[in-house]
């Protein structure tokens, strides 16, 4: 039984009402010595207790999505089958063209909201270079089965949840499909495919979307298994100009720094409350050792590249929370590399999906501007994006230094 699923949550939910039922009924019933009644009465309060908690965790799990089975939550679960040493592109030499064509089959995806706006659909994905056998949900957008589309290729964008987190994080707490159907109609946003790949690939322990030989290739199967399994099941644009990577917390991390270390497979990318130095997630794999660290951490690989990239990144965060990690990478980079910074001012709320959910529209406008159609025309930047009507938005300058940010609202 899925823990993000609706049978978990009222098998909670008729759990407590059976805690709470019992000792009204049988606390004076109980039959026996009092040792035996004393123990039985402790048993139910111990029930009871136990089954409240329970209600608690799945309410802030469905909440929050952080894990979606057991073997997540337990942290038993391993979806690595091999991780050779795959060298610095992480394609181990294979030309990723030749590969042969992947045929998945795809099924509706269960839990909160997935089959909401048309429904998200989830298969399980054999990684034919990284080694890695997970799962993969795909949202397709309103116009992708309309007869006036179908010569048409879609925009993707690689949707990452923090850790711990499900993949079905986007579509089930932060709503991104539900947000964006009208709006995709009413063409504000591209029509992108969206696609939520699973991170947690190792047991209790956040793979930083690296490459670690011997322990897991998570780069390789974000950034070539799965692209490569959507445009051969899908009509997905070709990389880097059609595909864009987004994410919050520790995903927020792991796009930028797969948008940096990869231009020719992403031409943008979106961080929410992320982080440059892998450190900043303390179970993180890469952040065990200083060259892994170093290897994945966009801040250096910018500032290292001789030739700019040609990227646009989206950083977004609180003082202290993301915002300085954006703040540096701006000062840093160069044309044709691109990075909006956008400071969320203290009320906006903590590290939380209460503070990522309202942003989902405005990033995707910034998506669409980046990827979207007629994105490859764009002469110059993007302008800054308003944030008139969101209060959880303020524009930060690209000028505005730390101690600037900490003086506003």
């Amino acid at each position: 039984m899925s823990l993000t699923g609706t049978p978990f949550l009222l098998t909670a939910i008729a759990l407590v009402a059976v805690a709470l039922v019992l000792p009204l009924v049988l606390w004076s019933r109980i039959p026996g010595p009092a040792f035996l009644r004393s123990t039985a009465r402790m048993l139910m309060l111990l029930f009871a207790q136990g089954t409240a908690i329970t209600l608690v965790f799945v309410l802030a799990n469905n909440a929050n999505s952080l894990y979606d089975n057991w073997s997540d939550l337990l942290g038993t679960g391993n979806h690595v089958q091999a991780a050779a040493d795959l060298g610095a592109d992480g394609t181990g030499g294979v030309q990723v063209r030749d590969l042969p064509r992947v045929h998945q089959t795809f099924a509706e995806s269960d839990g909160p909201a997935m089959r909401q706006a048309g429904g998200v659909r989830v298969t399980q994905l054999h990684g034919q270079v990284s080694g890695v056998n997970a799962e993969v949900y795909v949202w397709l957008p309103p116009q992708y089965n309309e007869p006036a589309y179908r010569n048409r290729k879609f925009p993707v964008v690689e949707l990452l949840p923090g850790y711990p987190g499900s993949a079905k994080a986007w579509f089930g707490s932060l709503k991104v499909h539900e947000q964006l159907l009208p709006l995709m109609r009413d063409g504000q946003v591209a029509p992108f495919i969206l696609v939520a790949p699973r991170t947690t690939l190792l047991a209790k322990v956040d793979t930083g979307c690296a490459n670690v030989p011997g322990k897991v290739n998570a780069d390789t199967w974000l950034s070539i298994d799965v692209p490569k399994m959507v445009t051969d099941n899908f009509r997905a644009k070709a990389a880097p100009d059609g595909w864009g990577v987004a994410g919050y917390s520790a995903g927020a991390h792991c796009a930028t720094k797969l948008a940096v270390a990869h231009p020719d497979r992403y031409r943008a990318a979106v961080s929410m409350s992320g982080y440059n130095d892998p450190i900043g997630e303390r179970n993180s794999l890469p952040a065990r050792n200083l060259e892994l660290r170093r290897r994945n951490n966009p801040f250096l690989l910018l500032r290292a590249d001789r030739v700019p990239p040609r990227v646009a990144l989206y950083y977004s965060g609180e003082v202290h929370d993301g915002y300085e990690a954006g703040a540096a990478l701006q000062r840093i980079a160069k044309p044709p590399t691109t990075v909006q910074v956008v400071l969320l001012p203290r009320s906006a709320g903590g590290h939380n999906m209460a503070l990522w959910r309202p942003q989902v529209t405005e990033v995707f406008r910034w998506l669409t501007l980046q990827i979207g159609p007629g994105a490859r025309a764009k002469a110059s930047p993007p302008p800054s994006l308003s944030s008139a009507g969101s209060r959880h938005a303020a524009l930060a300058s690209g000028s505005a230094s730390r101690e600037a940010a900490a003086r506003r609202p």
